[in-house]
C-alpha cells in the first residue's frame, strides 16, 4: 500500500476510534489514538501482520483493541504512554518558548501596529489621536505598564515626548510602513528604558514591579517544589525495584503479586522522573539566566547615574543604546517569568498521570512487600560495584571505554537512556541503573552500560541476541519505546507520521502560549495525588508552595506589576 494510501486508512482508524471513545465518554487526542494504535500493532500478541493490508476484520478488530485499552482506567501502562503524549506536545527547549511567545504578542500588536503605519492623519486632532495610538503602543509592546490607567499612560507620554515630540509626526508620516515599524519599535524600547531608570531614581516606573526580587523568590520556590516531587518519585522507583527483586529470586510470589503490573507502575514512576528532571534542568537555566541579568541590570543603572548626575545636558547617543539595553534586559526578565509559569504548569500536569499507583498498590500492601527487603538508591547500587571493572584482557573483539583513557566520558549517549541491557533483557523489562565507571562497551557505533561485572560480561558475549530481547519487551509494552529512547528501532514500522513524537512544536503548545493571558503567569499547585508514596516518613504531608504570580506582562487592571501572593498553608494546618 502506498504510503499515502496508508496513512489515509490509519487517519480513518483513528476517527472511529475517537468517536467510540466519545460515545463512551473518554476524550482521547488525534496523537493518543495514533500512538496507541502503534501500541496495539507492535504487540505481536495481537497478531497483526504489517506486511499485508489490513482487511476489514483486521480493523474492527484493530479499533475494538484500542478502544478497550484507552477506557481502562487502571492500566498503568495507558497512563504513562498519555504522560509521555502529553509532555511531548507541550514541551519544547526553552528558545522555541520563547519565540512563539514573542510570535503571538507580535500578532496581538498587529492591529494597532497597522493603525499607526496606514495612518494618515492631516488635522490637528488626527494627529493628536495617533500619538496616543503610538503611547498605547508603546504600553502594549513592552507590557510595563496598562493603556487604560491615566497615571501611566501620563507618564509614558511624558517620557515618549522627550525623545519623539508631537511635531515629528510629520516626519514620522512619510517613511515607509517598514520604517515605521521599526522607529515604533525603537521608541518602545527607549520609553521602557527611560521609565525603567526613573522608577530606579524614584523619579516614576508607576505601576512597575521589579521582576528580578519577584524571580529571585519564585525561581527557588519552584525548583524546591519539583525536587521534593522527585525525590518521591525516586523513592516509589526504588521501592518498586527492590520489591521486583525480591520476586525474580522468589517465583512463587508472581503468582500473586502480578510482578508484570508492577513494572508498569516502575515504567511510569521513572517516565515521571525523567520528565521532572528536565523541567528541573530548564529552571535551573532560567535561575543562570535570571543571575546573569539581574547583574548586568545593575551595572546599566549604575552607568546611567553616572552619565546623568555629571552632566546638564547628556547626547542621545550616549543614552538612547542604553535606554534600549535596559529595555531589552528587562523582556529578558519577562520571558524568564513566562517559561517559570510555563514549566511550572507542566509539573503539575503530569502529576495526573499517576493515579493508579494508589489504586493498584496500597500502602499498605507496599510496606508488607517491603519486608525483609533492603531498599537500595540509585547511587547505593553503584557504589555497590564501583570497584567491578571489564578486564580488557578478556575480550579481544569488543570495544571497551573507561573515563580515564575516553575524552568527554560523561557525554556519551548511553542505550536504554542507562539502565542495563543485561537486566532489561533477562529480566523481563526490570530497570537498573547502569555504571559507567565498570566499562561502556561500544557495538556497532552505540553505548552500552551494565550494573555489574557480570552483566556486562554476559552481553557483551552476544550483544545481539540481548538487543533482540529488548526490542521484542518494548513490542509488548510500547511506552518502553519513549522510556528507553528506541525511536530509531520502531518510527518506520507504522507509517503514521501522528505517532512519531519529540518532532516538533505542536498546535497545543501554541494554543497554550496564545490562551496565556497576563493574570495566567501563576504558579498554582492543586493537592497532590496521593498515588506517589514515599519511604521516608511524614515527607507526604509538607505543605505544597501555593504561589500566585500575577499580571507581569500588563492588561486590563491599572497596575500592571507582578502580584505575589504565598498561600502555602503552615505545616500546623495540614
Amino acid at each position: 500500500m502506498p504510503p499515502t494510501q496508508s496513512e489515509s486508512v490509519i487517519k480513518n482508524i483513528i476517527r472511529e476510534i475517537e468517536q467510540e471513545c466519545a460515545s463512551y465518554g473518554e476524550v482521547a487526542s488525534d496523537t493518543l489514538i495514533a500512538f496507541m494504535v502503534k501500541a496495539v500493532v507492535l504487540d505481536p500478541s495481537n497478531g497483526f501482520n504489517m506486511d499485508r493490508t489490513l482487511i476489514k476484520s483486521d480493523v474492527e478488530k484493530l479499533v475494538k483493541l484500542c478502544v478497550n485499552r484507552l477506557l481502562d482506567s487502571k492500566n498503568p501502562s495507558l497512563d504513562t504512554i498519555k504522560m509521555q503524549v502529553y509532555f511531548d506536545m507541550n514541551y519544547t527547549n526553552r528558545e522555541e518558548f520563547i519565540e512563539e511567545h514573542h510570535r503571538i504578542l507580535e500578532s496581538k500588536l498587529d492591529f494597532v501596529t497597522r493603525e499607526i503605519t496606514d495612518n494618515r492623519a492631516c488635522a490637528q486632532k488626527e494627529l493628536e489621536s495617533l500619538y496616543r495610538k503610538i503611547v498605547s503602543y508603546v504600553l502594549l509592546r513592552t507590557g510595563v505598564g496598562s493603556p487604560t490607567d491615566i497615571k501611566i499612560v501620563r507618564e509614558a507620554t511624558a517620557a515618549l515626548q522627550s525623545v519623539f515630540p508631537q511635531a515629528e509626526l510629520g516626519t514620522f508620516l512619510s517613511l515607509s510602513k517598514k520604517d515605521k515599524e521599526l522607529q515604533l519599535k525603537e521608541l518602545s524600547m527607549i520609553v521602557t528604558g527611560i521609565r525603567l531608570f526613573n522608577r530606579e531614581t524614584g523619579k516614576g516606573g508607576e505601576g512597575i514591579e521589579f521582576l528580578p526580587d519577584i524571580l529571585h523568590e519564585a525561581i527557588p520556590a519552584t525548583a524546591q517544589h519539583i525536587d521534593s516531587q522527585l525525590q518521591i518519585a525516586q523513592d516509589q522507583a526504588y521501592r518498586y525495584t527492590a520489591i521486583l527483586e525480591k520476586v525474580t529470586n522468589n517465583p512463587l510470589l508472581s503468582v500473586e503479586l502480578k510482578p508484570y503490573m508492577l513494572k508498569e507502575l516502575l515504567y511510569n514512576v521513572r517516565q515521571y522522573e525523567i520528565f521532572l528532571k528536565i523541567i528541573l534542568s530548564e529552571i535551573i537555566t532560567c535561575a543562570q539566566e535570571v543571575k546573569l541579568m539581574t547583574k548586568q541590570l545593575g551595572a546599566l543603572l549604575e552607568q546611567l547615574k553616572m552619565n546623568v548626575s555629571s552632566k546638564t545636558a547628556i547626547p542621545t547617543s550616549q543614552v538612547f543604546p542604553i535606554f534600549i539595553a535596559l529595555s531589552h534586559l528587562w523582556i529578558g526578565f519577562q520571558d524568564e517569568t513566562v517559561l517559570i509559569g510555563i514549566l511550572s504548569n507542566l509539573t503539575t500536569n503530569l502529576e495526573r498521570f499517576l493515579g493508579t499507583h494508589e489504586i493498584l498498590f496500597p500502602e499498605e500492601a507496599i510496606q508488607d512487600l517491603l519486608r525483609e527487603v533492603t531498599v537500595k538508591t540509585d547511587m547505593y547500587r553503584l557504589k555497590e560495584h564501583m570497584e567491578e571493572r571489564v578486564h580488557l584482557v578478556d575480550f579481544r573483539k569488543q570495544e571497551w571505554l573507561f573515563p580515564e583513557t575516553t575524552a568527554n566520558f560523561d557525554k556519551l549517549l548511553i542505550q536504554y537512556r542507562g539502565f542495563c541491557g543485561y537486566t532489561l533483557a533477562t529480566t523481563d523489562g526490570l530497570l537498573l541503573p547502569g555504571n559507567p565507571a565498570i566499562g561502556i562497551l561500544k557495538h556497532k557505533e552505540k553505548y552500552y552500560t551494565f550494573n555489574s561485572r557480570s552483566a556486562a560480561y554476559s552481553f557483551a558475549e552476544n550483544p545481539e541476541h540481548y538487543i533482540n530481547l529488548i526490542t521484542e519487551k518494548a513490542k509488548k509494552n510500547a511506552e518502553l519505546i519513549q522510556l528507553l529512547e528506541l525511536h530509531q528501532q520502531f518510527e518506520t514500522l507504522i507509517p503514521c507520521s501522528e505517532a512519531n513524537l519529540r518532532q516538533k512544536v505542536t498546535h497545543s503548545v501554541q494554543t497554550d502560549l496564545s490562551h496565556m493571558r497576563r493574570e495566567n503567569y501563576s504558579q498554582v499547585y492543586p493537592t497532590r495525588n496521593a498515588a506517589t508514596q514515599s519511604m521516608r516518613e511524614g515527607s507526604t504531608a509538607v505543605p505544597r508552595p501555593q504561589i500566585y504570580i500575577a499580571g507581569l506582562r500588563g492588561g486590563q487592571t491599572k497596575t500592571t506589576y507582578g502580584v505575589k501572593v504565598n498561600l502555602t498553608r503552615a505545616v500546623d494546618e495540614t
